[in-house]
């Protein structure tokens, strides 16, 4: 559904609840099949409105739709509703999905929630919101098919038919033994197509790839992305299967990895809120400082170029060159930067790669480098008449300024990932404000040996 069509149903929703005409809106509502398209409709809707729609939803479906609403329009719902609605919405959610909603809710919701919850699965719930929120543990989910060892073909078929229903996934079955350590996994195709008389220990496949309760998120996600799995099991520090994480899942997790790593490489603090729910206020919050950091780094540029005032005093010219020499290198640092980093975070590089990723940045910008010294040569020369001295002077500091620029451009994100920080930070507003400083430096280092002052 495309963005008019939801405002056309706000629209129109909104006019019936003005008329006042409630059956219609009900009927109006259930005609709507897709979940997330009625979580995007009402999320803009007024609250008194929002909360009318949402009530017109039939039990199973209204806890879909919330579970797919952004986090302040959750909060919208859960202030208005009754406790037993609240209950009853919970109790319809998938175990991790509930475990997501608890772990951002207020507190006074949570006690409210849990106090309503049996003591089995309070304890459980208690267990999860006590994984670090970043880790493994806190993204899984319990509901999942498992099996023992002994158990035959017909027997996993039965238990998958009585059990199924309720679960995140099918398709891939786990295999415990009797201390509750995973020892290997069975696919659903397998079991359909396998003798129903055979033991599962015979069809299963023992080379398993699982993640820890307490791996990064980051970690996961590039575990999914290497061997393409739709679900990988969680076990903890005994090998014991603690839960599954399941291919949607990770899906949120790589969108709000990849959302964060593009607001720090425009340097901006990263937000979970969505752009039109923040104020201006909010975002401002969220720019500012490194726009301050950066602004205060820059009086180093200003610093070098009052340093050799007295170059430019004798040499005008050379002024004209200084932007296209820092845009020239911060342009070089930028582009090796977001390669490297992309590289970094698809796990394409490693930092034992360091080395190889430096000779070849170096090996590019000589390529690019003397390319566009040679260019540039022949533009200032035949075209701007430029001296020929300050010619060779320009176009041999932009070889060296290129070159710089691309090590530096893989270098400083490496030197940012060993230390154990996010090489985002390392990307096109910083780097190019630190090769800025570099450039003038080389620029103005070759102007006082070659020219005569």
């Amino acid at each position: 559904m495309e963005y008019q069509e939801y405002k056309e149903y706000r629209e129109y929703f909104k006019d019936l609840i003005d008329k006042k005409e409630i059956k219609e809106l009900k009927e109006s509502v259930s005609e709507l099949k897709n979940v997330v398209d009625i979580a995007e409709i009402i999320e803009d809707m007024e609250d008194k409105d929002m909360l009318l729609v949402f009530r017109m939803l039939p039990k199973e479906k209204s806890a879909e739709v919330f579970s797919y609403m952004e986090l302040n329009d959750q909060l919208r719902i859960v202030t208005s509703i009754t406790e037993p609605e609240l209950n009853s919405i919970i109790e319809e959610l998938n175990f991790d999905d509930r475990i997501d909603i608890l772990e951002e809710m207020p507190a006074n919701v949570v006690t409210k929630v849990l106090k309503n919850t049996p003591a089995s699965e309070r304890k459980l719930i208690n267990e999860f919101l006590r994984y670090p929120e970043d880790s493994a543990g806190s993204i899984m989910t319990i509901e999942y098919v498992n099996f023992t060892e002994d158990m035959t073909v017909k027997e996993a078929m039965e238990h998958i038919k009585e059990v199924g229903m309720d679960k995140e996934t099918i398709y891939t079955c786990y295999v415990e033994n009797e201390y509750k350590m995973l020892i290997g996994f069975v696919s659903l195709r397998t079991i359909v197509i396998s003798d129903e008389d055979k033991k599962i220990k015979d069809i299963m496949i023992e080379d398993v790839v699982s993640v820890n309760t307490l791996d990064d998120r980051e970690e996961v996600a590039d575990a999914f992305i290497k061997y393409g799995y739709i679900a990988l099991p969680v076990v903890d520090g005994e090998h014991r299967l603690c839960g599954i994480i399941t291919f949607d899942d990770i899906m949120d997790v790589v969108e709000a990895e990849t959302t964060e790593d593009f607001h720090k490489m425009a340097a901006i603090n990263p937000s979970e809120d969505e752009y039109l729910d923040q104020t201006p206020w909010q975002l401002s919050k969220n720019r500012i400082p490194w726009l301050l950091i950066l602004m205060i780094s820059a009086t180093f540029t200003g610093g070098i170029i009052n340093r050799y005032n007295y170059i430019l005093v004798e040499y005008m010219i050379l002024n004209t060159f200084i932007p296209m020499m820092t845009d020239t290198g911060g342009n070089s640092g930028s582009q090796s930067s977001t390669t490297v980093i992309r590289a970094l975070a698809t796990g394409e590089i490693g930092l034992s790669d360091s080395v190889k990723v430096m000779l070849k940045e170096v090996e590019v910008g000589l390529i690019c480098g003397s390319i566009l010294s040679f260019v540039n040569f022949l533009r200032l020369i035949f075209i701007a008449k430029t001296p020929v001295v300050i010619a060779i002077l320009v176009s041999f500091t932009m070889l060296i300024t290129v070159v710089l620029s691309k090590f530096l451009g893989a270098t400083l994100p490496m030197l940012v990932k060993r230390v154990n920080l996010d090489p985002a930070i390392m990307a096109s507003a910083l780097i190019t404000t630190i090769i800025d400083s570099v450039v003038l430096l080389i620029y103005f280092g070759l102007a006082s040996k070659f020219l005569p002052l």
